[in-house]
């Protein structure tokens, strides 16, 4: 097999970019001609025509990005399936936004998130949520992706770490070209040719993600050799061998781990700390809930969660499983003795050396595709932000034109913070670390706000202004302690106890304080936890209740099946 990419490889790639951003532009094109006012609404909401199909698949394609192949790989290669928790555990948090979340942020008809918060409690909590979701979009979502796509094209191209082409660093220069294309597509077309590419970009993803787990679980010989393999074997690195790891599908293939476990990700602090992390990710965090938004009605808004739950079954098969099947391949010597030269190259050394000429262009153009999609999901939000909580907020007689220029001028500022904040990322272990690093210490103060805001009337507005900036606090504080290894500790389980201190603040502040609910909050708030349960909506296998139990109990047999 020749590892090399060449010419053919390259033409694909160069052709699928093109692609990519001729389709957005497109898009734009066809919004301008069709919309005959309500400008504003077409450009950052697609005026509400999304159908839960394409509410779904753009969900699932916001959430995947070069980062889950590239870290999944590289966490699984060293720890085995467990980190395929993120995956699973996100079924179970679409859910809860189906069922409690959705309902309310359509029938409140908000553009944002941030003047959802404002409705239910007052202006200061829209303004630091607004901060918030800014430094999400452009950091977390962005930021990471460019850097971990750069990577990919650096490893693509066999260039060693810190390696110049055309006088500049390449790895700067890939993050560039990646965010700049990026971001004209998305300052054109808007929300549209962002679900537009969203949806042809998935499943170029998963068509490259297939091809990958495919041709190497044959080459391996199948589930029982790769069982076998890996319970017969020492681990290819050297750092993990020497961990004291007993192998075999007690622990490498399992996703429920002990106290102990190398991972650092023992099943309870998967079970108390991910729902932190994924509530405020998947309910709270206007970059994703954007598509819901957009739904045509609440029959749409709250299916579409549920279809994005069940395609997060399949990053564990074609995401994560990649990296184990690399490790058996390589104590299998099925490559004459080759093996990543660390983890976090394991997806791009499966590429070179499984796939032919030809397939190794569209793997890596899959990947671009996640990177690309992620970021313009993001500066459609951030813009989307900018225009509607910094400007119209302030300046209400705004027209919807003038709206856009200022969505398209974000963009622009957006794409190039971006690029700027990217290289920050080299600081962690991995990127998987560091992205949910940043999360777990973000994410508590917003998740409690929202969760007590929509299930109990007597949080107040004051309450929850004091608990996003006290949780700020708390989290800032646990983020300097841990960038400067003060203490390493289980950051899931800080995630749970910063939530927990959040939520003592939120109750103790609200009956110390205690204001009376607005009159247009009260629209915003469930009188009981089962009352959105009994809202008909959809009849048969289209009702709601009805898909998110099957989607339930497909979970937990999955987690019964790989416990």
């Amino acid at each position: 097999m020749n590892t090399s990419v060449g010419s053919l490889d390259w033409t694909i790639i160069a052709l699928y970019l093109l692609a990519v951003v001729a389709l957005g532009v497109a898009a734009g094109v066809l919004r301008r001609q069709g919309e005959r006012g309500g400008e504003g609404g077409h450009y950052f909401l697609a005026g509400n025509t999304l159908t839960w199909p394409v509410i779904g698949l753009a969900m699932f394609a916001a959430n995947i990005s070069t980062v889950h192949l590239v870290s999944l790989a590289e966490a699984a290669y060293k720890f085995g399936l467990v980190f395929g928790n993120f995956e699973w555990m996100a079924g179970f948090t679409l859910i809860l936004l189906s069922l409690f979340f959705a309902p309310l942020y359509l029938r409140s008809r908000v553009a944002t998130l941030p003047d959802f918060l404002e409705r239910r409690f007052n202006r200061p909590c829209r303004d630091v949520l607004s901060v918030v979701s800014l430094f999400s979009a452009i950091v977390i979502h962005m930021g990471v992706a460019l850097y971990t796509a750069a990577w990919v094209l650096r490893g693509i191209m066999g260039l060693p770490p810190g390696a110049t082409l055309l006088g500049v660093d390449a790895l700067m220069l890939f993050i560039v070209v990646l965010g700049l294309l990026t971001g004209v597509y998305t300052m054109v077309g808007g929300l549209l040719a962002v679900v537009w590419t969203e949806s042809a970009q998935t499943i170029l993803l998963l068509v490259g993600a297939i091809v990958i787990t495919v041709v190497g679980y044959l080459k391996v010989g199948g589930w029982t050799a790769l069982v076998h393999t890996l319970a017969s074997n020492p681990h290819p690195l050297a750092e993990v061998a020497g961990s004291n790891v007993t192998w075999g599908t007690s622990n490498f293939l399992n996703m429920a781990r002990t106290a102990g476990d190398p991972s650092g990700l023992p099943w309870y602090s998967v079970l108390l700390g991910y729902p932190v992390l994924g509530i405020w990710y998947w309910c709270c965090d206007q970059t994703i809930v954007q598509r819901v938004l957009a739904a045509r009605d609440e029959k749409q808004a709250r299916l579409g969660p549920l279809f994005c739950a069940f395609l997060k079954i399949w990053p564990v098969f074609f995401f994560v499983l990649p990296g184990v099947i690399g490790v058996a391949l390589v104590q299998q010597n099925a490559f004459g003795g080759a093996a990543p030269q660390t983890a976090a190259d394991t997806y791009t050394f499966l590429i070179t050396h499984l796939l032919p000429v030809g397939l190794k262009g569209l793997v890596t153009a899959a990947m671009l595709a996640a990177a690309m999609q992620t970021c313009s999901a993001a500066l459609n939000s951030t813009a989307t932000l900018v225009a509607y909580d910094l400007f119209k907020r302030h300046r209400p007689n705004l027209q919807d034109h003038q709206l856009v220029g200022i969505g398209r001028i974000t963009t622009v500022v957006g794409t190039l913070l971006a690029i700027g904040a990217s290289p920050l990322f080299g600081h962690y272990t991995t990127l998987f670390e560091g992205i949910n690093k940043l999360i777990s210490y973000i994410a508590p103060p917003i998740t409690a706000v929202f969760l007590m805001g929509v299930f109990w009337k007597g949080a107040s507005g004051r309450s929850a202004f004091l608990t996003l900036v006290a949780g700020m606090a708390l989290g800032a504080v646990a983020f300097v302690v841990d960038w400067f290894a003060l203490y390493k500790g289980d950051f899931m389980l800080i995630a749970f106890l910063l939530l927990a201190a959040c939520v003592l603040i939120l109750v103790v502040t609200s009956l110390l304080f205690p204001e009376p609910l607005k009159d247009e909050a009260r629209a915003l708030v469930w009188e009981t936890w089962w009352e959105p349960l009994r809202v008909k909506c959809g009849s048969g296998l289209s009702d709601y209740r009805v898909v998110a139990a099957g989607i339930l109990l497909l979970f937990v047999a999955l987690y019964i099946l790989f416990r």
